[in-house]
């Protein structure tokens, strides 16, 4: 396998692993053990913890924004609006670990913040805004449109993070094509 192959799974395993520790429970041995790979290998691929976790945000980042692009292309308005709703519905449940990263991406950089740490977020913020953008422009360019949606989506992220099941009352008032299906 090359450097470059086992970095990929470097990151995928990262994601799994930050998803369900958090960045501070996460250890860099236990990333090795899921690639399979020794812990120093790992510093060859990545200079430190902080490297692989703004890696494994990058990604998930970039996995969401994809699901949004496929799903709205070629379309407008409220038809871009509910094929990417459902889409992202479709992301979380059948990938819960891209969820489980994006809440503990917020979690770890709202941290960092608290701490004085502003350079750990600056990537994520950056990964975000990128979507924010692209959301944006697939939706018509409207602010409250984009805004709307975003929010949407941190609330179903919150919900389903905090195991309401699909169908669940809780769920009742989104946008049709984001309720829940499985």
């Amino acid at each position: 396998m090359s450097a470059e192959e086992r970095r990929e799974s470097v990151i995928v395993a990262a994601i799994t692993e930050f998803a369900r520790g958090g960045y501070n429970a996460t250890s860099t041995e236990a990333i090795a053990k899921r690639v399979g790979v020794s812990q120093p290998y790992l510093f060859r691929l990545f200079p430190n913890k902080e490297a692989m976790f703004l890696a494994a945000s990058d990604r998930c980042l970039a996995d969401t924004r994809k699901v949004f692009a496929q799903a709205g292309d070629g379309l407008q308005g409220e038809e871009a609006l509910h094929a990417m709703a459902a889409a992202y519905q479709r992301l979380i449940v059948e990938d819960p670990d891209k969820l489980l990263m994006q809440m503990q991406m917020y979690a770890a950089v709202a941290a960092a913040e608290a701490a004085g740490d502003h350079e750990f977020g600056a990537a994520a913020r950056a990964g975000w805004l990128q979507m924010w953008d692209e959301v944006h422009l697939a939706l018509g360019a409207d602010p409250g449109e984009t805004t709307q949606f975003l929010a949407y989506g941190m609330l179903i992220n919150t919900l389903a993070s905090l195991g309401f099941p699909a169908g669940h009352r809780v769920w009742s008032g989104f946008y049709p094509s984001a309720r829940p299906t499985a």
